[in-house]
């Protein structure tokens, strides 16, 4: 046995998420893109765009944080949810509550729920530019924009706390791919709104 090799091995091995960052790269891509295209920081109406689009989103995500069976896998999951800071700001800038669409099929049960809650939890942890960004209209971490700000730990040891904890899971082979799936759905979801919004502000 070539002891030297085989940790070697080990060493190269993808942990799930970050196979699943390599596998979601573009989907990834493409949505920062289309946000930004967007202009979100540009003007207060085009932020309440946008936030339209994170209330739609986090809405639909919420029941997965609640779970009673993804908590037992993730303890503190409940309190990870960001859409009552997103309400908040709605009413922080007297927006219209979006109606609640489904342009693709939410699980309500299995691990693509885990997909969705990786991409929903990755956007906490790259809203930091964000957040900057919304300063330039007059937004920040108190007003407007709250579910942009980081976890009060800080947001690297937020994130690492999921990473750990979804990496520590024992699942098969088809709850692997289940997660896959997830987070395509979550990208393919997001993107789908976005679409919508560019033909609404058309």
């Amino acid at each position: 046995m070539n002891l030297d090799g085989d940790l070697t091995e080990v060493s190269r091995a993808e942990t799930r998420l970050q196979k699943l960052k390599r596998m979601t790269t573009s989907d990834h891509q493409h949505i920062d893109d289309m946000v930004m295209a967007m202009a979100p920081f540009d003007s207060r109406g085009n932020y309440a765009r946008f936030l339209g689009l994170q209330y739609v989103f986090h809405r639909l995500v919420k029941p997965f944080y609640t779970a009673d069976d993804l908590n037992v896998l993730i303890p503190g999951l409940s309190e990870r949810s960001r859409f009552t800071s997103v309400c908040a700001d709605i009413a922080d800038l007297q927006c219209a509550v979006p109606e609640i669409q489904t342009p693709v099929a939410v699980p309500d049960a299995g691990m693509e729920r885990l997909g969705w809650l990786y991409v929903c939890e990755g956007s906490s942890l790259g809203a930091a530019f964000l957040l900057k960004a919304a300063t330039n209209i007059g937004l920040d971490a108190s007003f407007g924009a709250r579910h942009l700000a980081g976890h009060e730990d800080g947001r690297g040891k937020h994130w690492r706390e999921f990473v750990d904890q979804v990496n520590g899971l024992a699942l098969g082979e088809q709850q692997e791919q289940e997660v896959i799936n997830g987070a395509i759905a979550a990208f393919d979801f997001f993107r789908i709104l976005l679409i919508e919004d560019q033909k609404n502000a058309a």
